[in-house]
Formats: structure tokens, sequence, C-alpha cells
């Protein structure tokens, strides 16, 4: 019999499931009882998924947006203070000329953005993170391969060890563990 693990030790609970549709049916019926804070982990993309996940985080596009607007506004304005600063009259052009401002405010205005989107995804996925709780299940390593894995939050309000248990049991999966809130090996 396994012993009862500490709740302020608990990370979560997994289910292991050999088949996508079986996950989505899982994940369904989870969130119908009421379950909120989960997530899945699946060799491919799966249609829907997000979805059924209530995933609707959309500040990585933020970031990339602000990022190419920062990015747009420093080429042009850089252009424009360098020929008012250094006034080069050139056959009565204009000193400030659009068309020719427009390559350096794409190209910052592009650069800007990967850099922020990027910057944003490290920092909200907390990478880089060398070690997660889920990476003790022994089993976990086959969610690259071909196995679909949910995990149940401990900090659902639905969470009760037991229940959970007997929540995830229903949904007949290949297996059940408990995922511990562990310090990094040495």
């Amino acid at each position: 019999m396994r012993e009862p693990v500490p709740a302020s030790n608990v990370f979560g609970m997994i289910a292991q499931f050999d088949d996508p549709d079986r996950l989505k049916d899982g994940i369904r019926r989870l969130r119908d009882q009421g379950y909120r804070r989960m997530e899945a982990h699946t060799p491919f993309p799966i249609e829907g998924l997000a979805e059924m996940l209530d995933f609707r985080d959309n500040r990585i596009a933020w970031a990339t947006f602000a990022g190419g607007v920062l990015g747009a506004a420093t080429g042009y304005g850089m252009q424009v203070y360098t020929n008012l600063d250094y006034v080069i009259d050139i056959g009565g052009r204009p000193l400030i000329s659009n068309p020719a401002f427009m390559l350096i405010t794409f190209e910052l205005m592009v650069l800007f953005a990967v850099l922020a989107g990027i910057g944003a995804m490290l920092l909200l996925n907390r990478l880089p993170r060398l070690h997660h709780p889920l990476f003790d299940v022994p089993a976990f390593h086959m969610a690259s391969t071909d196995r679909f894995f949910l995990v149940v939050y401990a900090d659902d309000d639905r969470f009760d060890p037991a229940a959970t248990r007997a929540a995830l049991e229903a949904l007949s999966p290949i297996g059940i563990e408990d995922v511990l809130q562990g310090e990094a090996p040495e």
C-alpha cells in the first residue's frame, strides 16, 4: 500500500493515455466535473486541444507587437534625428524622406519584434528551467514519442488527492502517478 504524501509536497497528478481521443475525452469529462488547472503533453499537435484546456494566453503576441512598434519607431526616429542633426543638403532633396527611411524602419521593426517575442516566450515559460517535477515521472519521456499525458495541478480548486485519483481512474488511463514537488537533483 502506498504511503500518503504530504499535501504541501504534491505538484499534481498525471494520467497516461495511448490515444489522443481518450485524452480529449478525459479532458472533457474532468472539465465537466469542475477541474480547471490541467495541462496536456502530447507527441504532436492535437486539433482543438488548446480550446478544450481553455488556453487563451496571447501575451507573446502582444509582446511581439510592442517590440515591432518600438523597433519601427527606433529605426525611423534614429534616421530623422541623424538627418536633422547632421544636415547634408544634396541637390535640394528633403531631409526627411519617408520612402528612403522605410528599409531601416522595416528591418528594425522585424528585429525588435523577433527579440521581444523570443524574450517573452523565455520569460513566460520560465526558461531556462533545468528541472521540472514532471521529469521525475518515469514514463514521462514517452510524451515525445507515442504517449499522451494529462496533468491535473494541485493548485486546482477541486484538487483532492483521493477524489482526483478516483476521477482519473474513471477515465481508464494506462497509468496514474502522483507528481511530487521535489528539488532538482544534484
